[in-house]
């Protein structure tokens, strides 16, 4: 589920009619001081942040001045939630509030309908309340029962703004949306004070002036490394690529800081908590399961080593997973070669073509600075872990110096090349023997040209994988002749 912040929901919600209190969006402290002087400082001044409880974790003042304000705001911009800084403040003129009431649209999943929740006593507490909320059902299209709604609250205007709001919800196809507390003022008026808002991910596409940057339900706003990841799933659909970066603040200098790659939810899991009991803090979550490409292991790889810091990289999901595990060995062992890994890298690919799937991991990676090792289904998590804690403490690097490289005869008139779908395909000129290697690996994509060299033999720019493929392998035959250039937006 895509969540909007407070101020986005908000915004939402006037558009189809429901008052919103005035206010505005700061994003420096001068801009809170700046907003809360035209309301005479009598402001509520709340942090932009997918948390909840703001305000027991002082992100929500109440105030009456702009100077105090801006006090408010200078030591809410330092506040961290994980590691991701308050980047947004929320001012918003202070209410005179007669009533509360709780209302909340969500999915009924037994009964596979949308449902209200609806409380005449809103604020804190509510989950304390439990037996005092109505239960109203809602149509597949969006229709309430307008009795139902005037048999709990008991006032026509209430009645009208909660039907709105269900309106709201329909119309931008919400997974969930709460107003808490939907309030009426002294003058009357009715007014969402807070609220909050998720949208369905398989809808996003369709409400682009959402402004919704990614399609899946993330605890803060997408970093720069998770905007990268997602545009790599959205232009690769083979299999699947999820990636997260996690709360490391007080980590960076601990030396426990990792990076983590899994594949398969459950696997993934316990594969997390192995490697959390060895005493590492994890950098990020990533999953890549379905049967993913090469080239989208490879990009995942690349992405996940982008992260700073990093005293190691472990990988371990299910260890039956039906995909072909080479396919992931293939993508990682080029992200490391030409990463030159000099971080230790323990890799537990358990499941279909394990065995060659280590083999290729391990060859490919036996001259690199830090060692990579590859595991099967038989070697458990746990006992992964441990072998992976004893190479991070034998290691003294980090990733931080690790850069890209390329062969030298990419970019030059002694290789031939050939584009692809996300770059470029180089071939260095070739003795015949070594010719006929880099055919024989290329699973009949090349053939020897009218000068012996390789050339296609059909169109191969949707061939990523398999020339990635043939990449590894010609290396493995100690012949470096043959790079697949794909570069990876956002990074290079």
């Amino acid at each position: 589920m895509a969540r909007l912040h407070e101020y986005q929901g908000k915004q939402l919600l006037a558009t189809a009619g429901i008052g919103i209190p005035r206010g505005g969006v700061a994003r420096t402290a001068e801009e809170v001081f700046d907003i809360a002087s035209q309301f005479g400082g009598n402001v509520a001044v709340k942090v932009q942040a997918w948390v909840t409880g703001r305000k027991a974790l002082g992100g929500v003042a109440l105030v009456h001045s702009a100077r105090e304000a801006q006090e408010a705001a200078e030591k809410m911009f330092t506040l961290h939630f994980g590691n991701f800084p308050v980047e947004e403040i929320l001012v918003e003129e202070l209410l005179d509030i007669e009533d509360e009431f709780f209302v909340s649209l969500t999915i009924d999943d037994a009964n596979g309908s949308p449902l209200l929740l609806l409380d005449c006593q809103g604020g804190s507490g509510i989950e304390d309340r439990a037996e005092s909320i109505a239960r109203i059902p809602i149509t597949a299209e969006g229709e309430i029962s307008h009795e139902a709604l005037q048999e709990v609250t008991g006032d026509e205007t209430v009645s009208r703004a909660i039907a709105a709001i269900v309106s709201a919800a329909k119309e931008h196809e919400a997974r969930s949306l709460e107003v808490n507390p939907l309030v009426r003022l002294t003058d009357g008026s009715i007014v969402a004070a807070d609220c909050r808002i998720t949208i369905d991910d398989y809808a996003v596409y369709r409400h682009k002036d959402l402004g919704i940057d990614i399609a899946r339900e993330l605890d803060h706003p997408p970093t720069e490394l998770e905007r990268v990841a997602y545009a790599i799933e959205q232009e690769d659909h083979r299999g699947t690529f999820y990636f997260a970066q996690l709360p490391t603040e007080g980590c960076e200098e601990s030396n426990r800081l990792i990076a983590f790659h899994g594949a398969g939810g459950g696997g993934s899991m316990m594969s997390m908590d192995a490697v959390s009991n060895e005493g590492f803090t994890l950098s990020n979550f990533t999953d890549t399961s379905g049967n993913p490409s090469v080239a989208k292991v490879y990009q995942a790889a690349r992405v996940i080593l982008s992260q700073p810091n990093l005293k190691g990289y472990f990988g371990s999901g299910s260890g039956v997973a039906s995909q072909e595990q080479y396919h992931s060995a293939y993508g990682l062992a080029k992200a490391f070669r030409e990463m030159n890994m000099a971080i230790p890298a323990v890799i537990r690919l358990g499941g279909n073509s394990e065995d060659r799937a280590v083999d290729i991991l391990q060859d490919a990676c036996k001259d690199l600075p830090a060692p990579v090792l590859g595991f099967k289904k038989d070697d458990t998590p746990a006992s992964c872990a441990g072998t992976f804690a004893r190479l991070v403490e034998q290691t003294d690097t980090t990733n931080d110096s690790m850069q890209r490289t390329v062969p030298d005869f990419v970019g030059t008139g002694a290789a031939s090349h050939f584009p692809i779908k996300c770059g470029t395909l180089w071939i260095d000129h070739l003795a015949p023997e070594i010719a006929e290697i880099v055919i024989r690996h290329s699973s009949g994509l090349l053939e020897p040209g009218s000068d012996g060299q390789p050339t296609p033999a059909e169109d191969i720019r949707d061939k990523d994988s398999e020339l990635i493929a043939c990449e590894i392998e010609c290396l493995r035959a100690g012949q470096a002749v043959l790079f697949v250039d794909m570069p990876v937006k956002g990074l290079e």
